[in-house]
């Protein structure tokens, strides 16, 4: 069968997720995490899934190396930059489905369905793919309320970052920066639930 893409993109496809996810390994490994919570509550991994957590797009990076190695599911775009970030994320541990909010919803909520009934933790960017930013689309309600299943949220802030021009204000560590990873409680299947744990996520990740 025809491959559906390029030359070019075919390339990028086997160089690109290699160099990317080494480049995260030898960042994340400068890095030094710190977790808070909510009064009561545990950090995600601390947690038994299957569960499904929401966080804001910005902070995938900092997340990918937290996060890695733990089965965790997370929800990619069919796109051919979801294809490169797809076998990126899975070099590092992550299980890619295919979809998104903008396209393939359906099936993108299927997928996810699917893996919380397998006994996954779900992650899901509220805002993702194109936003706009920190402004949570339905999606993780919709999940939650296939599986009747609570939400939690967290936000990854690396405490020295570089900040790119983009539509989330994508953040990059810069090495050996402090990273503060905050946990709300879980919430309701609820989108003004969902909208506000996340915000807390935010304020409750800030310098004290």
């Amino acid at each position: 069968m025809d491959s559906p893409y390029t030359l070019k993109q075919r390339i990028a496809l086997a160089i690109v997720p290699r160099l990317a996810s080494a480049v995260i390994c030898c960042l994340g490994a400068t890095l030094r995490y710190e977790d808070v919570c909510d009064p009561g509550t545990l950090p995600g991994y601390d947690t038994p899934p299957p569960a499904i957590y929401a966080f804001w797009h910005r902070c995938l990076l900092a997340s990918a190396w937290r996060f890695r190695n733990r089965g965790v599911t997370i929800l990619i775009s069919r796109s051919f930059d979801g294809e490169l970030i797809a076998r990126t994320v899975e070099r590092l541990g992550f299980i890619a489905v295919r979809g998104s909010s903008s396209r393939d919803g359906a099936a993108g909520l299927r997928n996810l369905q699917r893996a919380y009934v397998a006994g996954n933790y779900c992650a899901i960017t509220a805002d993702g793919p194109r936003g706009p930013a920190q402004v949570a689309k339905p999606g993780v309600v919709q999940l939650a309320r296939l599986v009747n299943s609570t939400v939690g949220a967290f936000y990854v802030h690396p405490h020295s970052a570089w900040q790119a021009n983009s539509w989330d204000r994508f953040l990059i560590p810069k090495p050996f920066s402090r990273v503060t990873v905050a946990w709300t409680s879980q919430v309701p299947a609820d989108q003004a639930a969902v909208q506000a744990a996340l915000d807390h996520s935010v304020e409750l990740a800030q310098p004290k």
